[in-house]
């Protein structure tokens, strides 16, 4: 399996099935007569991001995997997002941003330096072990905390939702 076939469809796949929960949720605050924030504020616990935060790293990660694993530089996108609309919009300009790589776009991906800098300090991978141990894990971790901050506050949401049509 290719890096890009590694990245590009699975992360395209997993914000288009957030996207799908967001409107859920939208649907299901309207029907139940609640104001919207009270999920995009919800955490599952105090010292975790809430639902707005959750999406923005998502894609975050998808975008900034890809650029590094490429070599371009990682498109900065300020979180300013406050509502459904605006998530939405979001996951749309990632999921364009995805849009323009090809296959060829990740030749020699695998052995690329990748020196990522965090709070902890730099953390130095190959492309291979920079998607199999970081891009990929902390992006289904911040995509699975949406899908469950959501199931946590009654959206009615459940596995189908999160995996997508098979």
């Amino acid at each position: 399996m290719t890096s890009f076939d590694q990245t590009v469809p699975i992360f395209t796949r997993m914000l288009h099935n957030l996207s799908v929960l967001l409107d859920k949720a939208q649907a299901h605050a309207e029907a139940s007569k609640y104001d919207i924030s009270a999920l995009l504020e919800a955490r599952l616990f105090p010292d975790m991001f809430a639902l707005t935060r959750q999406v923005q790293i998502a894609t975050d990660f998808a975008k900034g995997c890809c650029a590094r694993l490429t070599g371009r530089e990682v498109p900065r996108w300020e979180d300013t997002e406050r509502s459904i609309g605006e998530l939405q919009g979001r996951l749309r300009k990632a999921l364009d941003y995805l849009a323009e790589f090809t296959p060829a776009d990740f030749h020699g991906a695998p052995t690329r330096a990748i020196a990522l800098k965090t709070p902890d300090g730099t953390f130095h991978f190959t492309g291979e072990s920079f998607v199999q141990t970081w891009a990929l894990p902390n992006f289904y971790f911040h995509v699975t905390t949406a899908y469950n901050l959501l199931r946590h506050n009654g959206v009615p949401v459940g596995k189908v939702d999160f995996l997508g049509r098979l």
